[in-house]
């Protein structure tokens, strides 16, 4: 394997849990841009659909960076490798969902 990809494999934890940070601030800003386009437009069917393709959509996007490559790891019988990436994945991104939510508490 060539050094370069070792080395950044290290920082892949980081990479996904910045990337489920980054994912969550783009639907939310869509959705606050879909809102102020329909604010006074009743909801319909379409809507109903429309949250519910996001909502399995985000699923399927977050299971990806949360458990692929620990599965991988699983797989290749690197149990103590995949639980210590899961949650240091999940750690970096607790950590950005505390930055955030003290930055909104602060407004």
């Amino acid at each position: 394997m060539p050094r370069r990809y070792t080395r950044y494999m290290k920082w892949n934890p980081f990479v996904n849990a910045v990337a489920a940070a980054i994912y969550i601030g783009l639907v939310a800003l869509f959705m606050r841009f879909i809102e102020s386009l329909r604010h006074d437009t009743p909801d319909t069917l379409l809507d109903g659909m429309g949250f519910m393709s996001l909502l399995v959509f985000s699923a399927a996007v977050m299971a990806f960076l949360f458990f692929y490559q620990p599965v991988l790891r699983l797989i290749e019988n690197k149990k103590a490798e995949a639980v210590s990436y899961f949650l240091k994945t999940l750690g970096i991104f607790g950590a950005i969902t505390i930055g955030v939510l003290t930055l909104a508490s602060l407004q």
